[in-house]
C-alpha cells in the first residue's frame, strides 16, 4: 500500500506548529467531496507560499552548503536536508494539484437553518452527550479536533438536517442516533 508522509502548518495565534501526518494515496485519490470553505483555502495557500518562498529556498541553500563539503555519501546534513527536500517538493505538487481541483464554498443564506458545508453543528445523543463541531472538506481536518469532513458517516447523516430533527449514524457497533441542538455558519 502507497503511503504518503505531508507536513501541515497549523497557526495558532503567532505560533506556526508542524504536524506530520501520513496518509493513503488510495485515500486522496478517492476524495469524493473537493469542496473547501474559504478560510481552508486561505489556509492551504498560505502554506504553498510558505513552503516555497520560504523553507524550500532555505533547505536548498543547507544542500548547497552540505554538498560543498565533499563526500556526500557520509554527510548527514546533506542527506537529511536532501530528504526534507523532496518532502517539500511532493507536498507542493500534492497541493497545486489539490488546490486546482478544490471548489470554494462560501456562506448562502439560503443555507440558514439547515446542515449543508462549513456549518457548525451542536448534536446531542439520548444519553445528554453532546459535541459540536464544523462539517469541512478533506484537506481542512487534519490537526483540528472540532472539523469532520463532509465525506463521514456522521456529516453525512447530517446534511439537510433542521435543529430538532434525528440523525441517525451507521457505525461500526450500529446505529446512533443523534439530534440536531443548533446549526451556526460563518459569515
Amino acid at each position: 500500500m502507497k503511503r504518503a508522509a505531508h507536513y501541515l502548518f497549523c497557526y495558532q495565534g503567532d505560533v506556526i506548529r508542524i504536524v506530520r501526518f501520513v496518509t493513503d494515496l488510495k485515500v486522496i485519490n478517492k476524495m469524493k467531496t473537493p469542496l473547501i470553505t474559504r478560510e481552508g483555502y486561505e489556509k492551504l495557500k498560505s502554506e504553498l507560499n510558505y513552503l516555497w518562498r520560504e523553507e524550500r529556498p532555505e533547505v536548498t541553500k543547507k544542500v548547497t552548503w552540505a554538498a560543498s563539503l565533499g563526500d556526500r555519501s557520509e554527510n548527514a546534513d546533506y542527506q537529511y536536508n536532501k530528504k526534507r527536500l523532496r518532502e517539500i517538493d511532493r507536498r507542493v505538487r500534492y497541493l497545486t494539484k489539490c488546490m486546482e481541483n478544490l471548489k470554494i464554498v462560501d456562506y448562502s443564506p439560503q443555507q440558514e437553518g439547515k446542515v449543508f458545508f462549513g456549518a457548525w453543528v451542536e448534536i446531542e445523543n439520548d444519553d445528554g452527550d453532546t459535541r459540536r463541531f464544523r462539517i469541512v472538506g478533506y484537506d481542512e481536518i487534519f490537526g483540528r479536533k472540532d472539523y469532520i469532513s463532509i465525506d463521514s458517516p456522521m456529516a453525512r447523516a447530517l446534511l439537510k438536517k433542521e435543529v430538532g430533527d434525528l440523525a441517525v449514524v451507521n457505525t461500526p457497533g450500529g446505529e446512533a442516533s443523534w439530534y440536531v441542538n443548533a446549526i451556526e455558519y460563518e459569515k
